[in-house]
């Protein structure tokens, strides 16, 4: 078995989430991010690009799995969070784990001026 199952990536103009952000607020925010993805956005001045970030690599994620947002996994179900150095690393609610036995991710996140990037490698553990 090859170690990589998926390969993913997203690119997201970070004006696009801010417009979201400033158009519907937390009803935005609420639906595609879970709290603690929420408090290390807000807790930025500027919370678009993080924002972004989480959303490119959510999106990287789900091509990566070959399914998309909806009946199989929702946006509540992926939370990106960064540790203690910066690195994003992927977790996954329980109801998701019920349905596809603790897949195992390798994400990347890149920032420029107006665009974020994600990349997302589905990889094999034993």
């Amino acid at each position: 078995m090859s170690p990589i199952l998926g390969l993913g990536i997203d690119i997201v103009e970070i004006d696009r989430i801010r417009k979201g952000i400033e158009e519907h607020g937390f009803r935005f925010t609420e639906r595609l991010f879970t709290e603690e993805e929420r408090a290390y956005c807000d807790a930025h001045v500027d919370p678009s690009p993080h924002y972004a970030g989480r959303f490119a690599a959510k999106e990287a994620i789900v091509k990566a799995l070959g399914v998309g947002f909806g009946k199989e996994v929702s946006w509540q179900d992926i939370k990106i969070l960064n540790d203690e150095k910066g690195k994003p690393h992927v977790y996954f609610s329980p109801a998701f784990l019920a349905r596809l036995a603790a897949p195992s991710f390798l994400i990347s996140i890149s920032h420029e001026k107006n665009y974020v990037v994600a990349t997302a490698l589905w990889i094999y553990t034993s």
